[in-house]
């Protein structure tokens, strides 16, 4: 009972913060199915995309990348090649004048590819052992960080402050520490989130944790979930947030992918605390969880193995909207309108409603 009456006043909050921010009427109405429209077909794993006006960015596990535009009038493919080796890529981001990809395995490489003339330079290399990196994101067009697995007993974090030219790892001592077998997950380029001035980076294994700072990465705090965790595949794949205190986190259990419970939570206060969402219900393992634009923070949709779900009550309950299961990564160009990718294919979603 205690837990069913703080999900409702985490929803009755959330949407008293709907009500200050005044969506629009009808963005109320439910999802109920999609139309889906097939941008790009190949022999490639797509986690990592990022938009741009009219086209959709994107990075593979061939090494490939490139964009495609929304109407499929345009479309470039670049390819990547070290030491003979095509890199695979989970992470990408964007300024305005350069995109940025990120390489998992050693060496672990972010490349800056000029828009204006595709122009590869590479701006980071990690030669570490154990060097695995999850996402990469940009606070504005100065100000970036990318993140990796455990080194030295904390995460790889890695900041640049001159627009990607160069990068800087932070000092273990500025960091929290990691539990042993704790680390982060590749899923969708969502384990690494940036809002504003604030980040947030998720974990799994051991703990499943929400790293903070509300500083572009200059301090840092830690706060426990009650997620599913103390596995080496289990704990938070996803993370998105609606604003600066709203945010929602969803992953389970890899290895056991129809566990649907500890696997969904919400926090209306930067991730400080997290109450259990749809507990023992809705999707189990997913690798991508967004919030729809300017709906207040009540809409959501995730994408994964068990198909495309949707909740309008931030989360508590989740309809399946469509099979679709070989999606890896999801995100809105605007309110009825996102860019999926997964296995062998990016395609456009329009969400529709009866």
């Amino acid at each position: 009972m205690r837990k069913i009456c703080e999900i409702l006043l985490l929803i009755f909050l959330v949407s008293c913060t709907t009500v200050e921010k005044k969506p629009k009427p009808n963005l109320r109405a439910p999802f109920t199915g999609v139309e889906i429209d097939t941008l790009l077909i190949d022999s490639m794993s797509v986690r990592a995309i990022t938009l741009e006006k009219d086209k959709v960015w994107y990075a593979t596990d061939k090494g490939t990348y490139g964009y495609c535009t929304f109407d499929k009038s345009k479309k470039y493919i670049g390819q990547i090649t070290l030491d003979s080796v095509n890199p695979h890529f989970r992470g990408i981001a964007k300024n305005s004048s350069s995109i940025f990809l990120i390489s998992t395995e050693k060496p672990a490489v972010i490349y800056q590819i000029s828009k204006k003339d595709n122009l590869i330079t590479k701006v980071f290399e990690d030669n570490h052992l154990n060097a695995f990196y999850n996402g990469i994101q940009f606070w504005n067009d100065y100000e970036g960080i990318a993140m990796g697995d455990p080194q030295n007993g904390c995460l790889s974090v890695v900041i640049t402050r001159d627009g990607g030219s160069t990068w800087t790892k932070v000092p273990c001592s500025d960091l929290p520490k990691l539990v042993s077998g704790e680390a982060g997950f590749a899923a969708s380029n969502s384990s690494l989130v940036v809002k504003g001035n604030n980040t947030w980076i998720v974990t799994g294994g051991t703990k499943a944790r929400v790293f903070f700072s509300n500083d572009k990465g200059k301090t840092w705090s830690v706060f426990d979930t009650p997620m599913n965790q103390g596995k080496p595949m289990a704990g938070i794949f996803t993370a998105d947030f609606y604003n600066d205190t709203i945010g929602i986190i969803a992953g389970g259990d890899y290895e056991n992918q129809d566990e649907n419970s500890k696997n969904k939570a919400l926090t209306i206060n930067s991730g400080q605390t997290w109450a259990l969402i749809s507990d023992g219900e809705g999707f189990g393992y997913t690798s991508c969880i967004q919030f729809v634009p300017e709906s207040g923070g009540l809409l959501t949709v995730s994408v994964g193995p068990q198909g495309i779900y949707f909740s309008d009550d931030s989360g508590n309950f989740w309809k399946k909207i469509s099979d679709e299961k070989n999606l890896h990564t999801i995100r809105f160009i605007n309110e009825r309108n996102a860019i999926a990718a997964g296995k062998n294919k990016i395609i456009k979603i329009k969400f529709t409603s009866n």
